[in-house]
Formats: structure tokens, C-alpha cells, sequence
């Protein structure tokens, strides 16, 4: 495996820049579609130099938020998927299990409290306009396209599919 050079403090700050530009960019006016809400917080406990929140509009969820969060050498991304499964949760997990396979660049993966999260990395030097690009689009394409699925296997006394909007 090559070495790979840390990237440094003025590194991480042109891949910062890059994602303000780019939620600016993609922000929705009037909050309707696409990039409704966004908010960066810098982290001051040496884990990671800044995190964001963006939330986008969904189809089978309301909304899917994904947390991006620039580390030392990565960009990591996150989405919260759905709550841990109260009913058949080996069934749950074998499908997100076989989804994985068809996923590019993220899994469905545990966190907190059992719940499930789509998650990823990319190494900080390969962020630009395309990646925050495939990383939103992904993230929005793969948590709507799974989640009534998972949902109703994991939840089936509450989730019911919602119909389609025209």
C-alpha cells in the first residue's frame, strides 16, 4: 500500500472551503427540494476539524440528514437511517446485510443504541464538487430506497408506506 502523506492545517482548510462552497451552491432557496437546511460546527476536541449538518428533503423520510465530518485524513459521512428494529431484527440486518453489496462507497452499519446508520468515508483529498455530489446523492437515493423495506420488517405496528407524491 502506498504511503500517503497527512494532509496539512492549509489542506484541510481548501477541503472546509470546498464543502462551504458546495452547500452554498446547492442550498434550496425556498427550502422545498434538494439542500433545505445546513449548519458547521467547528470541533474543538481534537477529533475532527469541522462537522456538518445538512438536511435534505426525502421521499419515503420526511428528511435525511447527513453528517459530514473532516478528520485528520478523511472526510467521513454519516446518515441516520432508521431506529433499531423492534420486530424481526435478524431479518432487518440479513437485508441491510445484502444491500451492502450494491452500495457504492458507504454500508449500512450499527451505531448508537442499536440504531442503523448509512455510512462512509473518502479520503480528504479526493473532496471536491463530484464526491459531495455522489455522497448527498447517494445518501438520499440508498436511505429512500431501503427504508420502507426496513422499516416494515423492523416496525411493522407503526410504519406504513406512504404514498407517492406527485
Amino acid at each position: 500500500m502506498p504511503l500517503v502523506d497527512l494532509p496539512g492545517a492549509e489542506r484541510l482548510a481548501v477541503v472546509a472551503a470546498t464543502v462551504d462552497a458546495w452547500v452554498a451552491r446547492e442550498r434550496s432557496p425556498d427550502g422545498t427540494f434538494g439542500l433545505v437546511a445546513a449548519e458547521r460546527q467547528d470541533v474543538t476536541d481534537r477529533t475532527a476539524s469541522c462537522r456538518w449538518y445538512l438536511r435534505f428533503r426525502g421521499e419515503e423520510k420526511d428528511y435525511v440528514t447527513v453528517w459530514l465530518t473532516l478528520r485528520q485524513r478523511t472526510l467521513h459521512h454519516e446518515a441516520q437511517f432508521m431506529p433499531c428494529p423492534e420486530e424481526r431484527r435478524e431479518e432487518v440486518f440479513a437485508y441491510l446485510m445484502r444491500c451492502n453489496a450494491e452500495l457504492y462507497g458507504m454500508a449500512f452499519c450499527l451505531g448508537p443504541e442499536d440504531a442503523v446508520y448509512l455510512a462512509g468515508r473518502v479520503p480528504a483529498a479526493l473532496v471536491d464538487d463530484e464526491e459531495l455530489d455522489r455522497i448527498a446523492g447517494s445518501s438520499i437515493l440508498y436511505v429512500d430506497g431501503h427504508f420502507p423495506t426496513a422499516m416494515a420488517l423492523g416496525h411493522p405496528a407503526v410504519y406504513r408506506r406512504r404514498p407517492r407524491r406527485r
